[in-house]
C-alpha cells in the first residue's frame, strides 16, 4: 500500500470518528432502570439520551437490537422517529429467567450517525406462578402473631462443580434478610417492600454467583415482623395481614458443565428462634443481642427445628416496579449534649430517617439503649411526646468485644438520639446516622440569592427523602407512617422535580388500583389499612386522577395513563353515583387539613372552608383529568361523556356556592385558590375572584391561611392572574403562618403544622405534630416553575417540549434550577445586575423550548453577544404583554438585555 493511500485512509478514518462523535447515545434504561435484573415482560420499554454539540439537534431515526448471550438477535428494528423514551419491545417472545442484551444507535437531523451504544442488558423475571417450584415455609410451631424473636430459616447444600451463574428469587411474609455463606445478599432493605400482600406481593431477583462456592454452601434467612404482622396504623394494632411470617426461596444455579441445580424452600429446611434479633418492629424499634450472632450454622443443634411447608397461592407474586430502599447519606454527630435532665443526647444536625450505627466496646452483657426524637423542648431536654405510642427505641446487648451494631427491620425519624447504658466515655466516633430511603436518583436542583429560601429547598428535599421509603408516608416517626393519598397528590409535582420518582409512583399507583374499592371509591391510605368508612375524602381520593395525569405531564408516559385509566373513571363514576343534585355533598372529608385557625375565635379569623365546596371542586378536577386522559388515549366517546358531566358539575357549583356578584360562600384563600385553579368560575368572574383572594391575603397582613389542599396552588394562582408580587410576599414571609417561619425556628425538614413549635417555644398538640411531613413543601413546584422558570409543555409532555419562563421578584438577585429529564439536563439560571437581565439556559438534545423573557417587549436581546434577530436558530414568536417569547432548539443559550424602565 502506497504512502498516499495510507494517508488518505487515515484521514478518512479520522473524519469518520469525528463524524460519529457529533452525536452519541448514553444512559440506556429499561422500564426506567439501568441494567435491571428481573423485569415484567408484559411491558418492556427502552429509553436513551442523545448527546450532541450542535444546536437544534433532534433524532430523526433510531435502530435498536436485542439479542441473547449467544448473539442470537430476537428483535432488530430501524424506525424513522424522534422517540427516545419508552420505546416498546416488539420482538419475539422473551423467555422467563433469561438475560438479554441491547444496543441502540441513531441518526440526527444533520445526518450525523452515532456509533452503537454501549451494551446494556435486562433480565426477565418469572413469567407466571408455574415458574415457581419452591414452597412457602413457616416455623413448625406457630407464634400466633405474638411479639418475639425473628425466626431464622436455614439450609445447607453441596455444589460439585464450578459455578457459572446463580439467581435467587425470594420473598417473604414479613421483612427478610438473606445470607449466603455468611455474606449478605444484595444491599436492599425492608424487602419485599410494602404492598397489600394478599393482592400484590413483590419478590426480588439477585445475582448471587459470587457468593457461592464449590463444596458445601449454607444459606440463612432471617425474617422480621415488618408491615406484615408488626404494629401498624394506630393504637398498636398487629397482625394485619397474617400472624405467621413465611419464606419463599428459589435459588437456581448453573454449573460450568451446564448442569442446573435448584435449591428450593421446602420441608427439608430448618428454623430457629434463637437468633440475635429478639424483637423488631417498625414503630417500636429492635432489640439485638450481639452475643447470639451465629458464626456458623449447625443445623443439628437443638435450637434448629423442622419447618412446615404451606400451600399459599403464588398468583399474587409480582416484580417490583419501583426502586428498592437502600442506605444513602451518613452523618457524624454535630454535638454530644448533656441535657438539663442529665441525659446524654447526640445531635446529628439534620432531621432524617434511618438509623444510628454504633461502633464501641463495652462489657459483655451490657445493654445500650437508643431513643430517637426530632426536637428538644424549649428547656433543651429530649422530647418524644409527639411520637404517641411509637417507642422508636433500639437496644443492643454487647459482646465485650469491639461491636459494630445497627438494626435490621426498623427505621426511625430523628435528629436527636438519647443514649443510655454505656459505661465508657462516648465520643463522636462511636456513632453515625445513616439516611435510608428508596433508591431514587436526584434530578432537580434549586438555589437563589435568598439563603432562607435555599434552606426551605433543603427542607423540602429532606422531607421527601425521609418519607419516600417504599411508599409515600405522611411522617416517619410516630405510630402512623402510612401512605396518605392526600399528602402524596399535593406533593407529586414537587417530588418529580427533586428526584426520579417514575418507578416509585408507578409501583404505588399499582397498589392504589388494586386497593380501590369495588364501587370505585379510593382509600385514604395506600396500602389500605383503614376501615372502608374512612375512604372517599375529597382531595385524598382524587389522587387516583391527579397523580396519573401529572405523571403523564412529567414523564410523558402514556402507558401508565392506559394502566390507570379504568381506575380514574371508576372513581369519578363513584362520586357521580353518590351525588345529590349533581353535588358531592356527602361522605367523610378532611377538608383543607390543618388550615390556619385561631383559638377562641370570636372574630372569625380562622380560615375555614366548607368541606363540600372543596369536594365539588375536586369532583370537577378529577372529571377534567379523565377528559384529559381520554383525549390522549383517543377515546372520543368518553371525552364527550365526561365533558357533559363536567359542565353539570360546574353549573351545580355556581348555583350552590357562588353569589351573583362572584363571591364564594366560603370567603377563604383556599376557596378562591381552588375555584380559580380548577376553572370553576366563568371567565368573566375570574379576575374579580383573584382580586378577592389578594384582598384576603392583605387582611392577614400578607400571610397565607391555607391548609393541605389550598397551599399547593396558592402561588400558582396568584402568578396566573398577575399577582406574582403577592406570591413572592407570601414565599418570603418570615412570621407565622408561613413557609419561612419553621426555617427561622431551625427546621431542617418540612413541618406538619405551620406552628409545630410556637413562638414561645412550646409545641402544638402532641396528638398530631410531626416535624417531618412533606405536604407544605409543595411550594417547591412554584419555585421551580415560576421563580426559576422550568416547566413542561402539556402538548409534548415529559419535557419533550420545554417552557423556560422565569418571573423575577421578591428582591431576588438570582435564581437557578437544573432538572435531569428523560432527555437530559434542562437549566434555567438568571441574575439581575446593573438593570440587566441575564439568563443562561440549557435545552437537551432531541427537545425544543419556548423561552419567555420578562420585561423584554422593546429590549434589544442578545445570545452570547449576538443580536437574536440575526440568529437563524432563534425564532421570535411574539409578545404577551411585556414578555417576548423565543422558540429554540437544543443547545446552550446566554441571553442578556436591559430591563424596561
Amino acid at each position: 500500500m502506497s504512502k498516499k493511500i495510507i494517508i488518505l485512509f487515515i484521514a478518512a478514518l479520522i473524519s469518520n470518528v469525528a463524524l460519529a462523535q457529533k452525536i452519541s447515545v448514553a444512559d440506556l434504561k429499561v422500564n426506567y432502570k439501568t441494567n435491571p435484573i428481573g423485569i415484567d415482560t408484559t411491558l418492556a420499554r427502552f429509553s436513551w439520551k442523545l448527546r450532541a454539540v450542535a444546536k437544534q439537534t433532534v433524532q430523526k431515526s433510531y435502530e435498536i437490537k436485542v439479542y441473547t448471550s449467544d448473539k442470537a438477535v430476537v428483535w432488530q428494528n430501524k424506525v424513522e422517529s424522534e422517540q427516545s423514551v419508552n420505546v416498546h419491545y416488539k420482538g419475539s417472545a422473551l423467555k422467563a429467567k433469561t438475560r438479554y442484551y441491547w444496543q441502540v444507535r441513531v441518526i440526527d437531523n444533520y445526518k450525523n450517525a452515532s456509533a452503537w451504544s454501549e451494551v446494556n442488558f435486562f433480565e426477565v423475571s418469572m413469567l407466571n406462578k408455574t415458574d415457581w417450584t419452591a414452597s412457602w415455609i413457616e416455623t413448625a410451631t406457630p407464634t400466633d402473631g405474638k411479639v418475639g424473636s425473628a425466626p431464622m430459616f436455614a439450609k445447607q447444600f453441596d455444589l460439585n462443580g464450578e459455578i457459572k451463574s446463580a439467581r435467587l428469587y425470594i420473598t417473604a411474609h414479613g421483612l427478610y434478610e438473606a445470607m449466603l455463606n455468611g455474606k449478605r445478599v444484595g444491599n436492599e432493605l425492608f424487602t419485599p417492600g410494602w404492598t397489600s400482600y394478599n393482592k400484590r406481593l413483590q419478590y426480588q431477583t439477585y445475582d448471587v454467583t459470587s457468593l457461592l462456592k464449590k463444596g458445601t454452601n449454607a444459606t440463612l434467612v432471617t425474617i422480621g415482623d415488618g408491615w406484615y404482622r408488626g404494629n401498624l396504623e394506630f393504637n398498636n394494632k398487629r397482625n394485619l395481614y397474617g400472624k405467621e411470617v413465611a419464606l419463599l426461596y428459589q435459588l437456581e444455579i448453573t454449573l460450568s458443565n451446564g448442569s442446573k441445580i435448584v435449591v428450593n424452600s421446602d420441608g427439608t429446611w430448618k428454623s430457629s428462634m434463637a437468633g440475635a434479633i429478639k424483637k423488631s418492629d417498625i414503630y417500636n424499634g429492635e432489640t439485638f443481642d450481639a452475643r447470639l450472632v451465629p458464626l456458623t450454622i449447625n443445623l443439628n443443634a437443638a435450637d434448629w427445628k423442622p419447618v412446615k411447608a404451606v400451600d399459599y397461592d403464588k398468583g399474587n407474586l409480582v416484580v417490583p416496579l419501583g426502586p428498592a430502599v437502600v442506605k444513602h447519606e451518613t452523618f457524624v454527630p454535630l454535638n454530644i449534649i448533656k441535657t438539663p435532665k442529665g441525659e446524654t443526647v447526640i445531635d446529628f444536625g439534620q432531621n432524617l430517617v434511618g438509623w444510628v450505627k454504633l461502633s464501641l466496646k463495652g462489657n459483655n452483657g451490657d445493654t445500650i439503649t437508643l431513643n430517637h426524637a426530632e426536637v428538644l423542648d424549649k428547656a433543651g431536654n429530649f422530647y418524644i411526646e409527639n411520637l404517641r405510642n411509637a417507642k422508636q427505641e433500639n437496644k443492643y446487648i454487647l459482646t465485650g468485644k469491639d461491636d459494630v451494631l445497627e438494626p435490621h427491620f426498623t427505621f426511625q425519624g430523628f435528629r436527636y438520639v438519647k443514649i443510655s447504658g454505656y459505661k465508657g466515655t462516648l465520643d463522636k466516633s462511636n456513632l453515625s446516622a445513616i439516611a435510608i430511603y428508596s433508591d431514587m436518583k436526584p434530578t432537580g436542583e434549586f438555589t437563589s440569592s435568598n439563603t432562607l429560601v435555599n434552606q426551605l429547598q433543603h427542607n423540602i428535599q429532606w422531607g421527601q427523602r425521609g418519607n419516600f421509603l417504599d411508599v409515600p408516608t405522611d411522617c416517619p416517626q410516630r405510630d402512623e407512617r402510612l401512605g396518605w393519598t392526600g399528602d402524596a397528590q399535593v406533593f407529586f409535582s414537587t417530588a418529580a422535580f427533586n428526584m426520579d420518582v417514575s418507578g416509585f409512583f408507578s409501583k404505588w399507583l399499582a397498589d392504589l388500583k388494586v386497593d380501590q374499592h369495588v364501587n370505585g371509591n379510593i382509600p385514604v391510605v395506600i396500602p389500605d389499612v383503614r376501615k372502608p368508612v374512612n375512604a372517599g375524602s375529597a382531595g385524598w381520593a382524587d389522587v387516583s386522577t391527579i397523580i396519573p395525569w401529572n405523571y403523564y405531564l412529567a414523564y410523558g408516559d402514556k402507558d401508565l395513563l392506559i394502566r390507570q385509566y379504568s381506575s380514574m373513571k371508576a372513581f369519578v363514576d363513584y362520586v357521580k353515583s353518590i351525588s345529590k343534585d349533581n353535588l358531592w355533598n356527602s361522605g367523610p372529608h378532611y377538608g383543607d387539613w390543618l388550615f390556619y385557625s385561631v383559638n377562641d375565635d370570636r372574630d372569625g379569623k380562622s380560615a375555614l372552608t366548607e368541606k363540600y365546596l372543596i369536594a365539588q371542586i375536586f369532583y370537577a378536577a378529577s372529571t377534567q383529568n379523565v377528559i384529559n386522559a381520554a383525549k390522549v388515549l383517543n377515546n372520543e366517546e368518553d371525552v364527550a361523556k365526561y365533558e357533559a358531566l363536567l359542565a353539570i358539575i360546574k353549573a351545580a357549583f355556581m348555583k350552590e356556592y357562588v353569589t351573583p356578584s362572584g363571591k364564594l360562600t366560603s370567603n377563604s384563600q383556599t376557596a378562591y385558590v381552588l375555584a380559580l385553579n380548577f376553572d370553576m368560575l366563568p371567565e368573566n368572574m375570574r379576575v374579580q375572584a383573584a382580586g378577592r383572594l389578594v384582598e384576603n391575603i392583605k387582611q392577614y397582613t400578607n400571610h397565607l391561611t391555607t391548609g393541605f389542599l389550598g397551599t399547593p396552588y396558592l402561588c400558582h394562582v396568584l402568578s396566573r392572574f398577575g399577582y406574582t408580587d403577592v406570591a413572592y410576599k407570601l414565599l418570603l414571609q418570615e412570621t407565622y403562618p408561613s413557609w419561612l417561619y419553621p426555617v427561622k425556628m431551625g427546621a431542617t425538614t418540612i413541618w406538619e403544622r405551620w406552628d409545630g413549635i410556637k413562638t414561645d417555644g412550646s409545641f402544638q398538640a402532641i396528638s398530631m405534630n410531626s416535624f417531618n411531613h412533606y405536604a407544605y413543601g409543595a411550594i417547591g413546584d412554584w419555585m421551580y416553575k415560576t421563580v426559576a422558570g422550568i416547566n413542561y409543555n402539556g402538548d409534548q409532555p415529559g419535557y419533550k417540549k420545554i417552557t423556560i419562563a422565569p418571573k423575577p421578584g421578591g428582591n431576588f438577585t438570582n435564581a437557578s434550577a437544573k432538572l435531569e429529564t428523560l432527555y437530559g439536563e434542562v437549566m434555567s439560571s438568571w441574575k439581575l445586575a446593573d438593570n440587566k437581565f441575564v439568563l443562561d439556559v440549557i435545552i437537551p438534545t432531541n427537545t425544543s423550548a419556548n423561552i419567555i423573557l420578562p420585561s423584554s417587549a422593546n429590549a434589544k436581546i442578545t445570545d452570547n453577544g449576538q443580536d437574536i434577530e440575526k440568529l437563524n436558530y432563534i425564532k421570535i414568536m411574539g409578545l404577551n404583554g411585556s414578555e417576548k417569547t423565543l422558540s429554540v432548539g437544543s443547545g446552550t443559550y446566554h441571553i442578556e438585555y436591559s430591563l424596561l424602565k
